[in-house]
């Protein structure tokens, strides 16, 4: 991420890559679009495209229309060069800007390829099933339905007829504002990139365009590896999570989240944590309110330090670049925890791979390939700031005294007794799938947890072992949290957590009760839909209020926009909500505000179905603002505020925020903050 004036070719990392940041990026008053406008192409080779798109589109009319399970479980590496054929062509979003011949070649080539694969299709052919070298894929995303490309390089030595399972390691790629579904595709047409390890496939993940792979961008690299291994081999030990500059971001917060799925993490250069990278880099002045100060906990890095207390991870900076700062603070956290951060750092180098350094990394990758995965550790370290990240190996935390404060657990494992030490922590599972219980199946295994003794049953024959406690006020026993609401893994908020599934918004047929709330709640919903898709690249699934159904409600998470007098579906779970919003006033415990010009935005468990998330007015809650540099793509709102809308919204917020807060562990509201 340097500034405009200093851009560069990153040859090391494969890809010319569009920078932002710098000072002019601190004025949340003079936004420049993200993405800009792309180059504006010769009729000649904009007809071509249109044409082209026709035919795909055609084409996956009558594979739509098709019996065959292969093929339909196939569309979406057909249907991934039509979405990007689309939206360049209605959004005009083909680079380079400044080279329109360039531009068109390139959509020319993501179009020609989109024609063979659907025409083989029709065929009842896939070929690029079993192709080597770079090849790229398209899954079906559960969010909204759409499909998502991503890219692979598949060795030589892979036999699509063996049975040898191979080493896969994650490539996060860099900032890139002008990095369209139809570039992407591309560069993974075209280019190896900057890791090519032996014997070893290579998994690029689009992550959903430009957000370092936060939120939808995390999902979506889950779900294209689960994609990946239902076509290819994949040794589960053996997966790594490796990336560079805003991908080295990337890679800390998946190496600290999900730190018992990798064998090993390699970020280079990127951030690791919001508040001290935008003051050093970004030389920004920082006035979080107290519930984004909170929320940075959600990818701070360094927060969960300790995590990487499990993952062998090789860290590399250039030694001039100012991105350093992002080893340079996890080696810092590191330490006061205890651990010391294997760090390489390219002699005169700035924000580049220096080649040596990376051979250096590529000798310790694969040392520690050839030992794989820890996967039963006797000794557990865990930290987290939310269930939304809430297990490790055989842990899961499943219950919090407080979220967004530091919830840690110790395990030891001896002999046939797990003693375990916690704070913040009020449910755990413990659990060992079959055949990786460490415990003699002659006697039961003890549990000592915080100083007290509790009974447990003996391992099973088939070498597994599962325990659940709670918290019953001070003292811990074996049993299940109790029945009722509250705040677990995928149901802890905040707002934009219901953005990472799958989600309808629902659309208001009838008007407002007041004039303000109509116009506002019309606007907040057409900026959720349109910068659904300019920010994460997909297609808000919309229905109208009186045409939602059982099964999008036991489906979906709603999203629903206007008041109870405008949306039919507000109307059937108003009496049912914490937040009050009636005619007069919208009041959340001892709180009112009039309701003429004021509303809710919330997060809460579907009175309908507490499985799902219902959100009142808002989409993801960071704004365009956040668009100019990753490390602000961070939750600006917690479960639930009061917007004031007197104040018209901007780059930063949906109006003026008067009072906002958190839920309790229990969903409940909690007394008003002094």
């Amino acid at each position: 991420m340097l500034r405009r004036s200093l851009c560069v070719l990153l040859v090391a990392c494969g890809t010319p890559l569009a920078w932002a940041d710098g000072p002019a990026d601190n004025i949340p008053e003079t936004v420049r679009a993200v993405p800009p406008a792309g180059a504006q192409l010769a009729p000649a080779d904009q007809e071509k495209l249109e044409a082209g798109l026709k035919k795909i589109e055609a084409n996956l009319t009558t594979l739509r229309g098709s019996k065959d399970a292969r093929i339909q479980s196939l569309l979406p590496d057909v249907e991934i060069y039509q979405r990007a054929l689309r939206d360049g062509l209605a959004h005009r979003e083909f680079y380079p800007t400044e080279k329109p011949d360039q531009a068109a070649k390139i959509a020319l080539q993501v179009m020609d390829q989109g024609i063979e694969r659907s025409e083989h299709l029709l065929k009842g052919n896939a070929p690029w099933l079993r192709q080597s070298g770079l090849v790229v894929r398209g899954y079906r995303s559960r969010i909204d339905k759409t499909a998502q490309p991503y890219g692979l390089v598949i060795p030589p030595t892979y036999s699509f007829d063996g049975v040898e399972e191979h080493r896969m390691d994650f490539w996060f790629h860099g900032r890139g504002e002008t990095l369209s579904e139809s570039a992407f595709i591309q560069q993974r047409m075209t280019q190896l990139g900057p890791i090519n390890p032996t014997n070893t496939i290579v998994l690029h993940p689009y992550g959903r365009y430009c957000n370092a792979n936060k939120f939808a961008g995390e999902v979506d690299s889950l779900e294209a590896l689960d994609h990946a291994k239902q076509f290819y081999r994949i040794n589960l030990d053996k997966i790594a999570v490796r990336g560079f500059s805003m991908g080295g971001a990337a890679c800390w917060q998946f190496a600290v989240h999900y730190p018992d799925r990798w064998f090993a993490a390699n970020p280079g250069a990127g951030f690791s944590e919001t508040p001290d990278f935008l003051k050093v880099f970004q030389k920004e002045t920082l006035a979080p309110t107290w519930f984004e100060r909170k929320l940075w906990h959600y990818y701070d890095c360094t927060d969960s330090a300790m995590n990487l207390f499990h993952l062998p991870t090789v860290a590399y900076s250039g030694d001039q670049d100012s991105q350093k700062q992002a080893a340079d603070i996890m080696e810092q956290y590191l330490q006061k925890e205890g651990l010391k951060l294997t760090h390489v750092i390219g002699p005169n180098t700035k924000h580049a791979i220096h080649p040596e350094s990376k051979k250096i990394i590529d000798d310790k990758l694969d040392s520690i390939a050839r030992a794989g995965r820890r996967t039963t550790p006797s000794v557990l370290n865990f930290v987290t700031y939310t269930l939304k990240y809430n297990r490790m190996h055989w842990l899961t935390v499943t219950g919090m005294g407080e979220h967004w404060e530091q919830a840690r657990v110790h395990g030891e494992i001896t002999g046939n007794k797990i003693a375990l030490q916690t704070k913040n922590v009020t449910g755990l599972k413990l659990d060992f799938a079959p055949g990786t219980s460490p415990f003699l199946a002659t006697a039961p295994v003890t549990i000592e947890i915080d100083g007290a003794a509790l009974g447990g049953d003996r391992p099973s024959t088939e070498v597994s072992w599962t325990a659940e406690l709670v918290r019953d006020k001070d003292a811990w026993k074996l049993g299940a949290p109790a029945a009722g609401l509250r705040k677990q893994h995928d149901l802890q908020g905040p707002i934009d957590d219901a953005f990472m599934d799958a989600f309808i918004v629902v659309k208001p047929t009838g008007t407002a009760k007041h004039e303000l709330v109509e116009k506002w709640t019309r606007s907040e919903f057409t900026h959720c839909v349109e910068h659904w898709r300019k920010h994460y690249r997909g297609d808000a699934i919309v229905k109208d209020d009186t045409a939602i159904t059982d099964d999008d409600i036991k489906s979906a998470n709603l999203v629903i926009f206007g008041d109870a007098t405008s949306n039919a579906v507000l109307k059937r779970l108003a009496d049912q909500l914490p937040v009050k919003w009636t005619d007069s006033a919208v009041s959340v415990g001892t709180q009112s505000f009039p309701a003429t010009d004021h509303a809710p935005v919330m997060i809460y468990p579907n009175p309908l179905n507490p499985k799902r998330y219902v959100v009142l007015n808002s989409g993801f809650t960071f704004r365009e603002f956040a668009y100019l540099n990753n490390a602000r793509q961070v939750p600006k709102l917690p479960d639930w505020a009061i917007v004031d809308l007197k104040t018209k919204p901007n780059p930063l917020w949906p109006g003026k925020i008067v009072a906002a807060d958190f839920f309790g562990e229990q969903w409940e509201v909690r007394p008003v903050r002094p």
